[in-house]
């Protein structure tokens, strides 16, 4: 055996005049280990989930190895508990077996632990605090495990392990209670000789941030003995054994991680349930036995209501039944189908067009067919999800290039240039309702040898005098190579499609997984979307009423202090962080205003907003209020447009 030091490390986030404990450790090594446990330790104090520090203090001291104390770790149980409150109960019912009793001043001195660095010094009869050293508390120090290795991550158990055989010897502590102020770490323990070291499932919900170590001492007398110990006394613990099962049976343990994930998700205002909404029209909905203005709807045009549109599904289902019975290229094909793929590649100025079940699986189906391993994808950061998974699955290499840059986007094209590839980029992105300079992505696509893909959900029925999409916006004669489309928006019905020319759409019939081995639409639902295509062509005023009731809400909303901008249907309010979006959404509801929050992953984490979309079906005095509504929820707030 070797000299022994002790390596101690601190680190600390500095706000003003006040100091954030980040993460602290320590370690007893002999001195050919010192460098690298050093280095491992700083590393830890750089991924700590409470932050990035600013200072971290790293301290080395050699040790009397005549003072070092040796002793087995106490004994290991665990219990499982469904909540934290349930963990919180079975802690103080342990202590009560040790004397230590007072559940409900218990409880209060567990929520006093916010920001502890050590532990409280607590009389174990009384509850009092002994100690005067506030939140920094005493810091059991010196102290280690035997033949264990050294690793950078926190093993949150041996470690709680040490410390808790440490202070169960020490003199006059009885027992001693924990709950880390990892937010994402809720399992917690009870310690004593007399029960040994027994871990609770749970003990705080995920993502709180309070934590800290409580030591019950029964004579106030020997305070200064025992901080002695607890600071100065060396102590390495042998026979650690590995973590104890918490008792779940095996049917009920597969299901932890998706518990721990929802709570999380809770936690930081992420979780989501579907709402169930009424009967709609005219730019309202009924949530219960009231009527709210719809200000989240894809329905750009309003026709998902209109009687044209119903009719012809229920037409089409007496004709031909409910579903398609089948996929498009066995008994799924029935003449509306054709219809429909025909009426659009001749709306969008192409030779064909594919219809598939959704806008997500015709991006998912086109580009896994177009591309593979050998191909390069130039995509843009802001794309929609479907765009990404279909990239992802292609196999090919992803270049994502900043968001609506196309500078940067020809700059990444010119190296790859003479690779096969596809340019993808939504034509109106979803959630910034930005518009792509079509002509400019055409140009980088065609010099460089790329074939060009735009996403036209939410721009078909939406741009152009027409409706017809991002061409007719820019006056162009021809679009890009391969261009998607959906029908759940201002189709208003449900299902995707790409159009473009015939060699393109007979490839992808014979090559698109997601068209190949899906059930068809039902011809109900293409009757719907071929109604609507019929409508709009046949009243272009639909698309000049919505345009022109995005441009007054627009104004309503700058004369708020709002710089609202838009030349789509969808007009964004940044508002930042996830809580205070959903605390705006909240307090619309108040004024019968229905606008979603959108949060992460929808959009990047910090950038949570409202998502208003406008309809042609919005009356004016309608959206007057709504704009007003939007100022008066947000004046409390900061927005970050």
């Amino acid at each position: 055996m070797g000299q022994k030091f002790s390596i101690k490390m601190r680190a600390s986030a500095h706000f003003g005049k006040q100091e954030k404990h980040i993460s602290g450790a320590e370690r007893i090594v002999e001195f050919a280990s010192v460098g690298d446990v050093a280095k491992d330790l700083i590393v830890r104090a750089q991924t700590h989930s409470l932050g990035l520090p600013d200072s971290i203090n790293v301290k080395i001291e050699a040790l009397d190895e005549n003072q070092i104390l040796t002793i087995p770790a106490l004994r290991v149980s665990a219990i499982h508990v469904e909540n934290a409150n349930e963990g919180l109960e079975k802690a103080f019912a342990l202590l009560a077996k040790v004397g230590v009793k007072g559940s409900e001043q218990l409880a209060t001195l567990v929520r006093t632990m916010r920001g502890m660095r050590g532990a409280m010094l607590v009389h174990a009869y009384s509850l009092n605090r002994l100690d005067d050293l506030g939140l920094r508390g005493v810091r059991a120090t010196f102290m280690d495990k035997i033949d264990q290795g050294y690793v950078t991550h926190k093993d949150h158990y041996s470690e709680a392990l040490v410390l808790a055989t440490k202070v169960a010897h020490c003199p006059a502590i009885i027992a001693e209670l924990c709950i880390s102020d990892d937010p994402n770490y809720v399992t917690g323990y009870v310690a004593s000789k007399q029960f040994g070291y027994v871990r609770i499932a749970k003990m705080k919900r995920v993502g709180d941030r309070f934590g800290g170590r409580i030591f019950f001492v029964t004579d106030s007398s020997q305070l200064p003995t025992v901080i002695n110990y607890l600071e100065h006394q060396p102590v390495l613990v042998t026979n650690i054994q590995p973590a104890p099962d918490f008792g779940q049976k095996a049917s009920e343990k597969k299901w932890q991680r998706m518990r721990e994930v929802l709570e999380q998700r809770a936690q930081a205002g992420l979780l989501r349930n579907p709402e169930v909404l009424g009967a709609s029209g005219s730019g309202w909905v009924a949530i219960g036995d009231e009527k709210f203005c719809q200000l989240s709807s894809n329905d750009y045009l309003g026709l998902t209501t209109d009687k044209r549109v119903i009719a012809a599904q229920i037409a089409a289902a007496e004709e031909f039944g409910s579903g398609s019975g089948g996929a498009r290229l066995t008994t799924g094909t029935r003449k509306l189908h054709r219809t429909l793929e025909r009426a659009l590649a001749n709306f969008k100025k192409a030779e064909d067009c594919v219809l598939f079940n959704t806008g997500y699986m015709a991006n998912l189906g086109i580009i896994q067919a177009l591309c593979n391993k050998d191909s390069i994808i130039l995509s843009d950061s802001l794309n929609h999800a479907s765009i990404i998974d279909g990239c992802r699955l292609s196999k090919a290499e992803v270049i994502v290039y900043k968001h609506n840059d196309l500078n940067d986007l020809e700059a990444k094209a010119k190296v790859l240039s003479g690779k096969f590839g596809l340019i993808i980029s939504d034509a109106v992105f979803s959630m910034d309702g930005d518009i792509l300079n079509l002509p400019r992505f055409l140009g980088i696509a065609q010099k460089y040898g790329f074939f060009s893909m735009i996403d036209e959900a939410h721009s078909t029925g939406v741009l152009g005098q027409h409706g017809i999409g991002l061409t007719e916006y820019f006056g162009l004669k021809k679009g890009a190579d391969i261009t998607v489309g959906t029908l759940s928006k201002a189709l208003a019905s449900e299902g995707g499609f790409v159009t473009g020319s015939k060699l393109l759409c007979d490839y992808l019939r014979n090559t698109a997984r997601s068209f190949i081995f899906s059930t068809a639409l039902a011809p109900a639902t293409v009757a719907a979307g071929l109604t609507a295509l019929e409508i709009i062509k046949n009243e272009p005023s639909l698309i000049e009423q919505l345009q022109n009731n995005r441009s007054f809400f627009c104004a309503e909303l700058r004369k708020y202090g709002f710089s609202s901008q838009s030349e789509s249907a969808i007009v964004p309010i940044l508002l930042g962080e996830e809580h205070k979006a959903l605390a705006v959404a909240a307090a619309l509801r108040t004024k019968l205003c229905l606008c979603q929050a959108i949060r992460w992953p929808t959009v990047a984490k910090g950038k949570a907003r409202l998502r208003c979309t406008v309809r042609a079906d919005h009356r004016k005095e309608v959206l007057a209020y709504a704009a007003k509504s939007i100022a008066e929820c947000c004046t409390p707030l900061v927005c970050i447009e």
